[in-house]
């Protein structure tokens, strides 16, 4: 498989990143993971989505760390420090499954609270869902696991069609419009490093194409299957979306209607956040993560 590796040297002096990084192998590719905190202690998985990586997490990891948990923050491949396989047709659903499977099995994490938002609810839930025996809680925010009937945002149609047709595609200044507050110029450019040009964007271009949004897409009979799974999930789940998210505002009903383990939850609404709400309010939902 070919792949690129985002050099070293576009990582350095990150603003608000001095985290060591450490290293899996997975199917031969390299996965990056953040991982403070004491072995011994009870696990919070931090999965980001589309177009961020671990970045997104760097004013949660250490707080989290110090109200007792181990913190892991991967980045999925083809984002951030991770490998970055050069052909779209690898960059498939069930591959981002079973990559991060791996990456849980080889860790051997086990007593995980999952923080999930974006594509890290769509891949995170399936992983949760098939190894049920690893993860404790759930925590889900501003993401979804769609099954292919639902109706879809005119935002992320308009989305879709940018991520694919689009010869621009400024991974900071994407972020930057899923935000409430304005981000500077370091943090922008923080979110572009792991991309040094178009080549390295391949997993990132891919992802809304991903989504089933279908009947007929082959994942969607997968992820019925998963919420039949969660309609019987009895562990603790929790909500905690944002106010100010086109996209998936008012998505946290469904998981609470069908999932039991939500019924003695104290679900949270993030008021002025956007869809990336650990930029706008990471703070609270630090807050809520230790609460729960």
């Amino acid at each position: 498989m070919e792949y690129l590796r985002t050099p070293d040297a576009c990582f350095k002096n990150l603003k608000d990143y001095p985290f060591k990084s450490n290293y899996v192998s997975i199917d031969k590719l390299r996965m990056h993971y953040i991982d403070e905190g004491s072995v011994s202690a009870p696990v919070i998985l931090l999965l980001h989505g589309e177009p961020t990586w671990s970045y997104l997490y760097r004013n949660m990891i250490f707080p989290l760390q110090r109200a007792g948990f181990r913190v892991i923050a991967p980045d999925l491949i083809g984002f951030g420090k991770s490998d970055k396989p050069i052909s779209s047709v690898i960059y498939t659903y069930s591959n981002h499954i079973q990559w991060l499977e791996k990456f849980l099995k080889t860790l051997n994490l086990k007593n995980i609270t999952l923080f999930c938002q974006d594509w890290g609810s769509l891949i995170g839930l399936r992983v949760a869902i098939g190894n049920s025996e690893r993860f404790s809680k759930i925590v889900v925010s501003n993401g979804a696991l769609p099954i292919g009937n639902e109706k879809i945002p005119k935002a992320f149609n308009y989305w879709r069609l940018f991520a694919k047709y689009s010869p621009w595609f400024p991974i900071g200044k994407i972020i930057q419009q899923g935000t409430i507050k304005i981000l500077d110029t370091e943090t922008i450019e923080a979110y572009n490093a792991p991309f040094p040009s178009s080549s390295y964007k391949v997993g990132a271009r891919i992802f809304p194409q991903l989504v089933p949004i279908s009947t007929d897409d082959p994942e969607s009979e997968n992820n019925k299957k998963a919420w039949e799974k969660l309609s019987r999930w009895q562990k603790p789940f929790l909500t905690a979306f944002s106010n100010r998210d086109p996209i998936t505002r008012g998505g946290a009903k469904k998981f609470q209607l069908q999932i039991p383990g939500c019924n003695h939850s104290n679900h949270k609404i993030i008021k002025n956040a956007g869809h990336f709400l650990q930029e706008d309010n990471s703070p609270e939902l630090v807050n809520i993560i230790t609460n729960f």
